[in-house]
């Protein structure tokens, strides 16, 4: 199979806009712990920081996100270094290495959505239940 040195530098243009997606997704949920960090030293409800673990969470897994999406620019720059000084069959390999890293990050980000989708289902609830009676 051959590589050519082009084909690592297709995934540039979308890891870096996934990336930044990861980054804004960590910024507005950082915002949300602060503000329920300030709610919960004035009320001290179990709910506060019952939301407060399921953002944890959520940030651990954009971390994640943000980790295996940068492995993935990295192995693909490393695998068009490769294939630049025809290594063909280590390129190969690193672009491998490369799009796996971005499926693990992909996927780690459709676990945290679902996590956000279930976490705003059950706060809007009791609006669902109130509308109900």
């Amino acid at each position: 199979m051959t590589l050519n040195i082009e084909t690592p530098a297709l995934l540039f243009s979308a890891t870096s806009l996934i990336l930044l997606a990861y980054t804004n997704r960590f910024l507005t949920i950082a915002q949300i712990v602060r503000g329920l960090k300030k709610a919960y030293d004035q009320e001290k409800g179990i709910h506060i920081l019952i939301q407060i673990k399921n953002l944890n969470l959520r940030l651990t897994l954009i971390r994640n996100m943000q980790l295996f999406g940068v492995l993935s620019l990295f192995l693909s720059v490393f695998a068009m270094l490769l294939l630049f000084f025809s290594q063909q069959i280590f390129g190969v390999f690193l672009f491998g290495a490369s799009l796996l890293s971005l499926l693990i990050s992909l996927a780690l980000s459709f676990w945290e959505i679902s996590i956000s989708v279930t976490a705003l289902r059950v706060h809007l609830s009791d609006m669902i239940e109130e509308k109900k009676k």
